[in-house]
């Protein structure tokens, strides 16, 4: 760990359980579910996802980073859900983006899957009705777009770089900024991901694939609330949701400096490529990637308090999940928390949003619950929360692993 160790100041997110954090908060330790009926195009009776976790809409709120004909140029909702969430981490955390720091001021913000919905919509347009795409088109589409939005609102010069590592994205842009800042490039670094693919044809190939639920076939419908049940023995797959996160970090003794709140530490991170198969985990590589994590943070694995798993309650991943949680921890896993039950996965976001929960609970010294959870003798887990539980938590474990065989896991440490 370095001796100048680096830290979380402020942070900010959207999910389906809400707009403003405090009450997705709240939400998540009562034990509510964003998850509903998917509403954001028509779907026909055969259409194969009929559930989603559906970010609010932000449009009534009174921001000015987008005006009425900026937004018409950038019609994806990611760029506005990431300027607004990077904005009010900026807020949070009380640093101000002066001339003198934006060139010391890295940008990782990033997305999994971009604005392909705009490239969607104007290919609709090209091929129904003739139509050109409108100049804005391609540049929506170019996922790292959405940090250079990013920073050109908030004036950070420094380096900059989109870290696509599917659903581990948010993640890994935290640890690339710790980085950027370990690595003198930079002092602070604006990380989070941002994504929103209830888009017909990327929700319909989740679905195809076997990874988005699906009720099985000729058993009774499942409520949107119930679907999502991370660890449990009836699990079908992952609910596609939606939404933004963002976090500021920075080094300990500029914090200090410039007398910022703390809100945490990154005490130790991993990231390992499965090199085994496209979508299923290779439990060898992310048990590495979960002890490197806890060995850079310069503990033993006794010492984490709480993990906040990466659980996308798909039969696979939850099932490698757990066992690599029993290499490391062998008989004394931590509590176990899965976030995904209530906000669903938002992709490249999911990570993003669930460290700030994670953080959060560090703070407060509460773990919010794992709903829908019924305990599956194969897996053999006896610590996953299922109601809101106060816990003096010192180190937390946040895994996020992607597509790709892409792993990335964070110790975070209360400070």
């Amino acid at each position: 760990m370095p001796n100048d160790p680096v830290v979380i100041l402020g942070f900010d997110a959207v999910s389906p359980l809400g707009i403003e954090f405090e009450s997705q908060w709240q939400r998540a330790l009562a034990g509510q579910s964003g998850v509903g009926p998917l509403t954001r195009f028509r779907i026909s009776d055969d259409f194969p996802v009929r559930i989603a976790g559906q970010a609010p809409s932000i449009d009534h709120l009174p921001y000015d980073f987008l005006t009425p004909r900026q937004q018409a140029r950038w019609p994806s909702p990611i760029f506005k859900y990431a300027l607004l969430t990077a904005s009010r981490a900026l807020d949070h955390s009380g640093l101000s983006i002066t001339p003198e720091l934006a060139p010391r001021t890295a940008i990782t913000f990033s997305s999994a899957i971009g604005g392909m919905d705009a490239v969607l919509a104007a290919d609709r347009k090209l091929m129904g009705q003739g139509k050109l795409p409108p100049p804005f088109v391609n540049p929506n589409a170019c996922i790292n777009m959405v940090g250079g939005k990013v920073s050109m609102h908030t004036g950070a010069t420094g380096p900059i770089t989109t870290t696509i590592t599917a659903c581990a994205t948010g993640l890994t842009s935290m640890i690339m900024g710790a980085m950027l800042i370990n690595d003198d490039r930079a002092d602070v670094a604006i990380c989070g991901a941002v994504d929103f693919p209830l888009v017909e044809p990327i929700v319909a190939g989740f679905g195809t694939m076997g990874g988005a639920f699906m009720p099985k076939e000729g058993e009774d419908a499942v409520p949107p609330e119930k679907a999502s049940r991370p660890f449990s023995p009836g699990r079908r797959g992952f609910v596609i949701s939606e939404g933004a996160g963002c976090i500021i970090i920075a080094r300990q003794s500029f914090a200090r400096a410039h007398g910022l709140a703390v809100a945490a530490q990154i005490a130790g991170w991993s990231m390992t490529a499965d090199a085994y198969h496209h979508v299923a985990p290779n439990l060898k590589t992310v048990q590495r990637c979960i002890a490197e994590s806890i060995t850079r943070a310069g503990i033993t694995p006794d010492r984490i308090s709480a993990v906040n798993a990466h659980a996308a309650s798909t039969r696979v991943g939850d099932q490698v999940e757990a066992e690599a949680l029993q290499q490391v921890f062998g008989s004394r896993i931590p509590p176990i928390t899965a976030n995904k039950s209530m906000i669903g996965h938002a992709m490249g976001a999911a990570s993003a949003i669930e460290s700030i929960f994670a953080i959060q609970g560090l703070k407060d010294g509460l773990l919010p619950p794992t709903i829908n959870y019924t305990p599956d003798p194969a897996l053999g887990l006896t610590r996953v929360v299922t109601s809101q539980q106060t816990l003096d938590q010192e180190y937390v474990l946040k895994n996020a692993f992607g597509f790709g065989g892409c792993n990335a896991c964070m110790v975070i440490r209360k400070t």
